[in-house]
């Protein structure tokens, strides 16, 4: 079941110290404790002001802040969006995603999705039985996801057993991803590893922030080509967090051009989308466990810039 962005709701434990999960499963019931559990996860519940943990013991007059809150029984809608398709067979398709559209629907993009693009090319993934407890009513094949203006290589399942086995690949690392960056200045070396826990940030619940008890985050860039004000990298993901890229790079003093989150609100390169894009992608077919490699080229626009600074 989908759960939609509300505005944030404050509540006062009035009972002895118990379990955050059990506390709010009483106080929201309209939630189940599974999906109050992926939130507590997500990092949108707060505990006097700091991202709660899992588990995490609550105490009479903790102050608790819960960003979502309302469940919604909306199912996404096929729409006929055309999809530049890399590879198809009848367990995966690899999309190259353009810049723009969000992977599955959330609080504002509740249509255009790539999910509703998928749901229209592929009728069957409509057919997937529910399962509350990973929360994938709303993004069936969906194993991993690309920021709304990110642009680039993304796999997506199309049958729950191919599914299951590309989650157990990211899960376990086995999934090789590597992205290009224009970043503005030139990072401290050539190359090197980005080594800095995120977490949401608690002043601004859109942003991610470096956090000592965050979760671990690791990025790999390389320098690949250097300009006058700006550098192209590859990067690599050792991890998948949410806007990981994006944020270890701006806290190397690298913002990503273009991300006016994270970086500058203008850029004198007149792009109108962050300068990022998944490059190559490189993991095992769910059914025959060969290898599988692609490459997607870099977007128009992205080439064009680059051949505008040479």
């Amino acid at each position: 079941m989908p759960l939609s962005l509300q505005e944030p709701i404050t509540l006062t434990v009035d009972q002895p110290t118990t379990r955050l999960d059990q506390f709010l499963a009483q106080a929201i019931p309209n939630l189940s404790r599974t999906q109050l559990q992926k939130i507590i996860r997500q990092g949108e519940i707060l505990v006097n002001q700091q991202i709660a943990r899992p588990s995490m013991m609550v105490h009479e007059g903790d102050m608790i802040e819960v960003a979502i809150i309302t469940p919604t029984e909306t199912a996404p809608q096929a729409e006929t969006i055309p999809l530049r398709v890399v590879y198809e067979d009848d367990d995966i398709v690899v999309i190259n995603k353009a810049a723009g559209m969000v992977v599955h629907p959330a609080h504002g993009h509740e249509a255009g999705t790539l999910v509703n693009a998928l749901l229209a090319r592929y009728p069957a993934l409509a057919n997937w039985p529910r399962n509350e407890q990973q929360d994938e009513h709303d993004r069936p094949g969906i194993v991993h996801r690309l920021d709304q203006g990110t642009s680039g290589l993304l796999v997506v399942a199309l049958n729950p057993a191919a599914q299951q086995h590309l989650q157990a690949q990211f899960k376990g690392r086995a999934v090789q991803k590597t992205y290009l960056a224009l970043v503005i200045g030139l990072p401290p070396a050539p190359e090197g590893v980005i080594d800095v826990p995120l977490g949401r940030d608690p002043r601004n619940r859109q942003r991610i922030a470096p956090q000592t008890d965050g979760k671990a985050s690791r990025t790999h860039y390389r320098t690949r080509q250097s300009f006058s004000h700006y550098t192209l990298l590859e990067v690599g993901l050792e991890t998948g967090r949410t806007h990981q890229i994006r944020v270890h790079l701006a806290w190397l003093k690298c913002p990503v051009v273009g991300d006016t989150l994270y970086g500058r609100k203008k850029n004198d390169l007149g792009l109108n989308r962050q300068f990022l894009h998944s490059w190559q992608l490189q993991f095992s077919h769910p059914r025959t466990e060969s290898p599988m490699s692609f490459e997607a080229p870099l977007d128009k626009e992205l080439a064009a810039i680059l051949e505008n600074l040479s």
